[in-house]
């Protein structure tokens, strides 16, 4: 791959070992026990283009940071707003990587806001179906995981922004307008070589929009719930 200039994307978590001597990885370490792998092949192929997929913990930021500019990370809409608290009690917010404690979510709302270009937005958006996400059919199977954003995933990520100014996370001279517009659209495309969509672009406006409860099929057959649901949100449009 390094060879060949192909990047390699990575969904940085170690599998979880619940049982057995010295067994400690679960779902809430499962990242920050995978970024001596990430450490170790940037090192054996320094050259090969890495990104490390949703990271949702303090840690994983500081080890991309760590790492030479062919190492970058994606950061999603709903992890700039969740916590563990949120998922565990709602089904319609859990996801893998799982969100983890305030500490990590501040940790990533200061490297959307801070410029960096090894950070960019990844949606990571599932649209599971309703049952799917209830525990598959009768409720008895396990909770699909994956966050429905796709629609208002900017809107979302400048939303998380503006309460963090608010709750005091970042401040407010922190946050500029074109360091949000490289994270949500430009330090990707670099990233990968691609050239600047210079023709079209996305319009933010704050008109009271509200995210619906879930998108339905034609039919009615299928039903997916959005992240965020009942949620003040900023409008995109194409410009």
């Amino acid at each position: 791959m390094q060879e060949h200039n192909l990047v390699l994307e990575l969904h940085g978590e170690s599998p979880s070992t619940p049982t057995g001597p010295g067994s400690n990885i679960t779902i809430l370490n499962a990242e920050e026990a995978f970024l001596p792998t990430l450490h170790s092949l940037h090192a054996a192929f320094p050259r090969l283009r890495i990104v490390l997929e949703h990271c949702t913990t303090a840690a994983a930021v500081a080890a991309v940071r760590a790492c030479g500019p062919t190492v970058a990370a994606t950061i999603t809409a709903h992890h700039l707003v969740l916590t563990v608290d949120d998922w565990a009690a709602d089904p319609f917010s859990f996801c893998k990587p799982v969100a983890k404690l305030p500490a990590d979510r501040r940790a990533l709302l200061s490297a959307v806001v801070g410029g960096e270009s090894k950070f960019f937005y990844g949606s990571d958006s599932a649209p599971h179906p309703v049952g799917a996400k209830r525990g598959g059919e009768g409720g008895k199977g396990k909770t699909a995981a994956g966050c429905f954003t796709q629609a208002h995933g900017p809107g979302i990520v400048v939303g998380a922004v503006e309460r963090a100014v608010e709750k005091g996370w970042v401040t407010e001279s922190e946050v500029e307008k074109e360091k949000l517009a490289a994270f949500l659209s430009k330090n990707g495309r670099q990233f990968y070589g691609l050239p600047e969509n210079a023709e079209r672009g996305i319009v933010l406006e704050k008109k009271g929009e509200k995210i619906p409860e879930s998108l339905k099929s034609a039919d009615g057959s299928v039903e997916v719930v959005h992240f965020g649901r009942g949620e003040e949100v900023w409008s995109a449009r194409w410009a």
